[in-house]
């Protein structure tokens, strides 16, 4: 039988650090022969719901604001994040979405920072017994996780009932 996971145990994740290396094809032509690494850290489900609220409808915006909030080494700022190249910016965006958990287009990111993302929360602190601020803390990606196991939860129940 699995463990029961406490909560630091599910809210570790959010504290993870991840150095990416940077392919030389996207930096600057002065800093692709010495390449590079930064370090990022995943997105929390509080990071998403702010961005969200901060960026509206700027597609764009959400991008750079993920970035820089996922962006630990170099610390940059918003304006800083938005200069970067296309390219970088991309590769970095897509850096963050998987170590975040996400795989999700921009539009569909955009769809799950609204009120299904609120609705999870709310399920996910009322059948863990968490408080907000410990949900907050989630990464999308383990909101998901946590739903798939309630969901599968259910599916045996139903399952033993019909037996």
């Amino acid at each position: 039988m699995a463990t029961k996971l406490s909560v630091n145990d599910l809210l570790a994740g959010s504290s993870q650090k991840h150095t990416v290396t940077i392919p030389a094809h996207v930096l600057p032509e002065d800093a692709q022969a010495a390449g590079g690494e930064v370090l990022l850290r995943p997105l929390t489900v509080g990071d998403v719901q702010r961005i969200g609220k901060a960026a509206k409808d700027q597609g764009v915006l959400t991008s750079v604001l993920m970035v820089q909030q996922a962006l630990v080494e170099p610390p940059m700022s918003v304006e800083q994040v938005s200069r970067l190249s296309a390219g970088l910016a991309q590769f970095l965006l897509g850096e963050v979405n998987r170590i975040s958990g996400l795989s999700l287009s921009e539009e569909n990111l955009q769809q799950a920072i609204k009120a299904p993302l609120t609705r999870a929360i709310f399920i996910l602190a009322r059948e863990f017994g968490w408080t907000p601020a410990e949900c907050a803390e989630l990464t999308v990606g383990q909101v998901l996780l946590y739903l798939e196991m309630l969901a599968g939860d259910s599916r045996d129940a139903t399952r033993e009932d019909t037996a």
